[in-house]
């Protein structure tokens, strides 16, 4: 079976969590808390960074980017049009803008920030307690983000297209991380709302629900499907 070393608040472990969970590829999961810089964990990803996949053949695979298209090339031809990154030149292109626009931008912009502050600092006694400017900035940030998507699902089915992409799943992993944390402002953008409540109802999305960050418990809404 493979392996995956995940933080289950990690955004990017989340997005590849999703993408095996929709394809049903069963993994074992092993939690790595990268401010340890585990000498072992280090010898897979030198860059110290979740997630990593090992496949049954022992390739190490690390990044979120990196993995979800070493799945593509492995697993992805025999899903024919459940194939989450399009065959479509024009939508296989939009389907990796958004990949980085999730993955990096809205990642930079505000799940790095709230993920640092509210979570990965509680593992640590020296970092002491959470920067709330950063939050701040993180919790402004998140909005426009919001509005891009509502913006692209008024005018698609799925974030990429007419159908459903690792856009979906990029976009989908960041967001559930501040809903956990309850920075997500749903009551903002209607459109962004039921696009998220869509995935969020998908079986892929169950394991997700069910984590729990060490000290701090998820938002009230963060199991409910109608919110």
């Amino acid at each position: 079976m493979p392996t995956l070393y995940h933080f289950p608040l990690c955004p990017h472990s989340r997005f590849i969590r999703l993408i095996l969970n929709e394809y049903n590829i069963s993994v074992e999961l092993i939690e790595e808390r990268v401010n340890d810089r585990r000498s072992a964990f280090l010898a897979l990803d030198p860059g110290g960074r979740t997630p990593v996949f090992i496949d049954d053949d022992g390739s190490v695979v690390p990044g979120a980017t990196t993995i979800a298209e070493y799945i593509d090339e492995t697993y992805g031809s025999s899903y024919a049009s459940r194939r989450l990154l399009p065959q479509e030149k024009p939508m296989r292109i939009e389907t990796r803008r958004l990949i980085d626009w999730f993955n990096i931008k809205f990642f930079d912009e505000v799940t790095g920030w709230l993920v640092k502050e509210k979570i990965y600092k509680r593992y640590s006694a020296q970092s002491g307690p959470p920067d709330m400017d950063l939050v701040r900035i993180a919790r402004a940030n998140i909005r426009p983000h919001m509005q891009y998507i509502g913006y692209l699902i008024s005018m698609r089915s799925w974030l990429a297209g007419d159908r459903l992409t690792y856009a979906d799943f990029a976009a989908a992993a960041q967001l559930s991380c501040a809903d956990y944390m309850g920075d997500a402002p749903w009551d903002e953008n209607e459109a962004t709302k039921h696009w998220y409540q869509r995935i969020k109802s998908r079986p892929a999305f169950r394991s997700l629900l069910a984590d729990r960050a060490t000290g701090m418990g998820p938002a009230p809404i963060y199991t409910e499907m109608d919110f």
